[in-house]
């Protein structure tokens, strides 16, 4: 009777420790199957958060608008926004020096064709009186006067107040920093935020025409001055397709000086055209920049604004060429005509490049390898490359022969392929030397603004 009431505790007793064993093992499953279902929670958190970071960290190709410099010849860049614009162009970003950051101002707040059209109305109704008020006495005395500048800027200031469409720089449609030359130190200040047309008034107030322009306590003047192609402020931010409207053509050739005065118009000219240079002989990997120009014409004053329309139609044939050939689009998806065997980087554009050199032009592209020649140097309105007699010039197998491409008799002058002129062309590769072969006279700097 004994055993049997034993045998009895010890069945319940081992019947309960099993339950609570099946129950204690059951809940630390259930714990540790919940634990790790917040945990993985926690770490799928975290791969999102960092897949986010690095999508910010590289947002991709990205397309900057780069406008130069050039005064009145400020027009020729209007004609070549129309020609992108209707086919569609957008840049990620814009950067503009001096009149450049005038129109890159106004084409970031519309830049849509009708934008582009109202900035062709503004540009066809200026007149010297408008932009450079003229006081009862005026002379060439003025110059001589103790005084800033020659002119007021406030009709500078009204064309940009009716031009540009926002009143903060980061308020722009797209993204857009202007450059200016600082008078406390000469350095250039890069203007991303803050009043718009200070900033634009700024980078466009030319040395002695208008007065320097103060900002938080700075005075500061045209931002040409320092940087009047402004392609490596777009590199440093990651810009890895970088159009470039210029106002003129990309190599200057300084006349000789017959007085004083131009002998300094020539040094400053010069040393804001070698930063050019410089910058696109330095072009990292990867980087490819298209670049339209506009040609060389007659000297022109630096308030003569008879010339405007035909320095837009200039520009619309200029871009219209460059469409053409590299089949600009939207930002990201336009297509980009490059040279077979060309190093990204190297030149003005993929393939600007010379047989074993680097190029230093504009808009050069050719198929076989740009230029093979002996060691000559070509010059062209489109740009320059070395390491070929005729860079970028070369015919359809890649080879050059003087300044008119493979066997081609064509003037040097447009496309040719089969060795007529040249594959893809550059545009009067031989501008610089006359039917004998000697060099051309100089010519001059069509006008004193930057």
């Amino acid at each position: 009777m004994l055993f049997a009431a034993a045998g009895t505790s010890f069945l319940v007793v081992f019947t309960l420790f099993v339950v609570v064993t099946v129950v204690l093992i059951v809940l630390v499953i259930r714990f540790t199957l919940q634990r790790a279902a917040v945990a993985r929670s926690r770490w799928l958190a975290e791969q999102a958060e960092l897949e986010d970071e690095e999508e910010e960290e590289d947002p991709g190709p990205i397309t900057a608008l780069v406008l130069a410099g050039g005064g009145v010849r400020g027009a020729v860049q209007i004609g070549m926004l129309q020609v992108l614009t209707e086919h569609g162009f957008v840049p990620d970003r814009i950067y503009g020096s001096s009149v450049g950051a005038l129109n890159g101002a106004a084409f970031a707040g519309d830049p849509t064709r009708r934008g582009v059209e109202r900035m062709t109305e503004t540009w066809t109704g200026l007149t010297r009186e408008l932009v450079y008020p003229q006081g009862r006495l005026h002379g060439p005395w003025l110059y001589f006067r103790q005084r800033d500048s020659v002119f007021a800027n406030s009709g500078l200031r009204a064309i940009i107040e009716e031009g540009v469409a926002f009143e903060r720089l980061e308020d722009a449609v797209i993204p857009i920093e202007v450059v200016a030359t600082s008078l406390r130190d000469g350095r250039e200040r890069w203007f991303t935020y803050g009043p718009a047309v200070d900033a634009v008034l700024a980078s466009a107030a030319i040395p002695a025409v208008f007065p320097p322009v103060e900002i938080d306590g700075e005075r500061f003047i045209d931002g040409g001055v320092v940087d009047n192609v402004p392609i490596r402020r777009a590199i440093d931010a990651g810009a890895t397709r970088i159009v470039v409207l210029l106002c003129s053509a990309p190599i200057y050739t300084p006349a000789s000086s017959k007085r004083p005065v131009e002998s300094i118009l020539n040094a400053l000219f010069i040393s804001i055209h070698a930063r050019f240079a410089r910058d696109m002989t330095q072009l990292p990997a990867g980087v490819e920049v298209i670049v339209m120009s506009g040609s060389e014409d007659e000297p022109r004053d630096f308030d003569d604004f008879s010339g405007t329309p035909a320095l837009i139609a200039q520009g619309r044939e200029e871009a219209s060429e460059v469409v053409r050939r590299y089949g600009l689009g939207r930002a990201g998806t336009a297509a980009s005509t490059t040279a077979s065997g060309a190093v990204p980087g190297s030149g003005w554009v993929d393939g600007a490049a010379g047989a074993d050199g680097t190029g230093v032009g504009a808009d050069v592209a050719a198929t076989g390898g740009a230029a093979a020649g002996a060691d000559g140097t070509g010059v062209g309105a489109h740009g320059t490359a070395t390491g070929g007699a005729a860079a970028g010039a070369a015919g359809a197998d890649g080879t050059g022969v003087g300044a008119d491409g493979a066997d081609g008799a064509a003037e040097g002058a447009r496309s040719g392929v089969g060795g007529t002129g040249g594959v893809n062309g550059v545009r009067r590769l031989d501008r610089d030397t006359d039917p004998s072969g000697q060099p051309a006279a100089p010519s001059t700097h069509p006008d004193p603004g930057t």
